[in-house]
């Protein structure tokens, strides 16, 4: 037995809005951009990115940040008169130890003599994260950030996190001055 008697609901419209409907259609969005167009934009940035990456060597070859371009030896074609522009000289022969380097602040530039009288350049900044590296090694080129460490012989990870190598700089040798060619 049923205590509760049954009624018959009719069901009611819900009650009308409190408020008058709007007295135009909101503005639709814009269309989504297609794929080529996405694929274009993507395009287009990075060309222009990698036209700013663009760099020269002592030769007048452009390559790119990312390259490891060689440096010039001492004692090799790049020998000079003694007179560099002051304002392209990073630093003495003299300053840059043998098996070790020095970084050149401000320029990002670190120099290192891996063998008597040869002199490497390399970007001084750490391809992880972007980190300035920091100190110069048993025989390492050593990043602060997270450990990483780069050989002074031609800026290859020798200890990561890091996985891409220093990128190389060119550089001359005229007289006893090392010059940013």
């Amino acid at each position: 037995m049923n205590e509760y008697p049954q009624a018959e609901h009719q069901s009611a419209p819900y009650p009308p809005a409190p408020y008058p409907p709007a007295p135009y259609p909101p503005a639709p969005y814009p269309p989504a951009p297609g794929r080529r167009a996405l694929l274009l934009g993507a395009t287009v940035g990075c060309a222009a990115a990698l036209a700013g990456c663009t760099t020269y060597d002592a030769n007048g070859n452009g390559g790119f940040l990312g390259s490891t371009a060689a440096s010039t030896p001492s004692g090799s074609a790049a020998g000079g008169t003694g007179t560099a522009a002051a304002a392209a000289v990073l630093a003495s022969t003299a300053e840059v130890p043998n098996g070790g380097g020095k970084i050149i602040d401000g320029k990002n530039i670190v120099l290192t003599q891996p063998e008597a009288g040869v002199f490497k350049a390399f970007s001084a900044v750490c391809t992880h994260q972007g980190c300035i590296v920091s100190s110069i090694a048993n025989g390492t080129i050593d990043c602060p950030c997270h450990g990483s460490e780069f050989s002074i012989k031609d800026g290859s990870v020798v200890h990561g996190p890091a996985t891409s190598p220093l990128p190389g700089i060119a550089i001359k040798i005229e007289g006893t001055s090392i010059v940013q060619a």
